[in-house]
């Protein structure tokens, strides 16, 4: 398959640029995949689609911000600059640096996207604050950096007094401190994630205690995103394609839960990519580890029946995923009635409901 076959048309107005007030108004399609149709619904009405013997899978994760600006304060290892004062001043350049996942036991080492990119070399020095300074280690496949933080204390600590939230690029705006609520869902426990598990954004406590009246279950694993869920495909040819790996964990109670159950519905790609992981290594039970597992269309599904997602960025592996549960033709079908019917996409937008 080639990529460029998961594309679609999206007028730029209808990406969302701010939450709603209410987290659960939005609107909601509602695809059937045996009868191929859908409906125009809102999220308000999703524990009305629930029921016994449904478990509902929610990504407990919890983002951090993760966007950090600081000054290039030189080459650590070499007196670069030392002896010309316009050297030097380029050297004290903004840079902006986007965490991506901690890589050495204490997480003060870290894989990151920087820029600019190609000006940082293996290293030199970023200064964030007083106390807070990073070094670039190394230099990765796709371009990312290794950086290593000099700090005392606990680096998520500092990362809330120097970071800011990790607002898509798509979002045309500066995050604000709503932005630290609003970017995270109302269950969100296990720090880790440089994205929102997004679909999860629409529920409230309500929501879900509707759900639990209605008799669904409800069980939560984490999957921490990185750059695996979002980074774009390097190669047009689908098959060819692989994501960086991402930590998922789930414990014995939420693995007896979602065992249990007869549907399992989950909340968002990560939690896909989290069950059907796990199913694949000897089914459904407590686990932890790293995945990247890659869901296009062909996949064979083992956990998964049903799933609640936010709409995609053309050409992703998040809306390939999507498209293997559903369908490629059916899934852009409804990504152009979403379009005609003025849905709102992305992070802050709207949702779906695929069944």
């Amino acid at each position: 398959m080639n990529l460029s076959e998961f594309d679609f048309n999206l007028p730029e107005e209808l990406i969302a640029q701010e939450p709603l007030p209410d987290r659960a108004a939005s609107r909601m399609l509602v695809l059937y995949r045996n009868e191929q149709r859908w409906e125009d619904r809102q999220f308000a009405e999703f524990p009305s689609f629930a029921g016994p013997g449904d478990c509902i899978v929610l990504n407990d994760s919890r983002v951090f911000p993760s966007r950090l600006f600081g000054r290039r304060e030189g080459v650590h290892s070499l007196a670069v600059g030392k002896h010309n004062p316009k050297r030097q001043e380029n050297l004290s350049g903004r840079v902006e640096v986007f965490l991506t996942r901690p890589v050495s036991e204490d997480r003060k080492t870290w894989e990151a996207l920087v820029r600019p990119g190609r000006k940082m070399r293996t290293g030199e020095k970023i200064r964030f604050d007083e106390t807070t300074t990073a070094e670039i280690l190394a230099r990765g496949e796709f371009g990312e950096r290794t950086l290593r933080f000099d700090l005392s204390g606990d680096i998520y600590e500092a990362l809330e007094r120097i970071g800011h939230v990790p607002l898509p690029p798509y979002i045309h705006r500066s995050d604000r401190p709503d932005d630290r609520e609003r970017y995270q869902t109302v269950f969100a426990r296990e720090t880790g994630s440089v994205a929102a598990p997004t679909a999860g954004l629409h529920f409230t406590p309500a929501i879900l205690d509707e759900c639990r009246r209605a008799g669904a279950d409800v069980a939560r694993v984490t999957l921490h995103v990185g750059l695996g869920t979002f980074q774009p495909l390097h190669s047009e040819v689908v098959e060819e394609g692989r994501l960086h790996s991402e930590f998922y964990e789930i414990g014995d109670e939420a693995a007896g839960r979602i065992s249990a159950a007869r549907r399992r519905i989950a909340v968002g790609t990560t939690s896909v990519r989290t069950l059907e992981t796990v199913a694949r290594e000897g089914g459904i039970r407590a686990s932890s580890g790293a995945t990247n597992i890659f869901i296009y269309p062909g996949f064979q599904f083992r956990a998964v029946n049903a799933m609640l997602t936010n709409f995609h960025l053309p050409k992703s592996s998040l809306l390939l995923l999507v498209s293997a549960l559903a369908g490629r033709e059916f899934v852009l079908e409804a990504y152009r009635h979403a379009v005609e019917q003025r849905y709102r996409f992305f992070s802050y937008g709207d949702c779906m409901l695929i069944l």
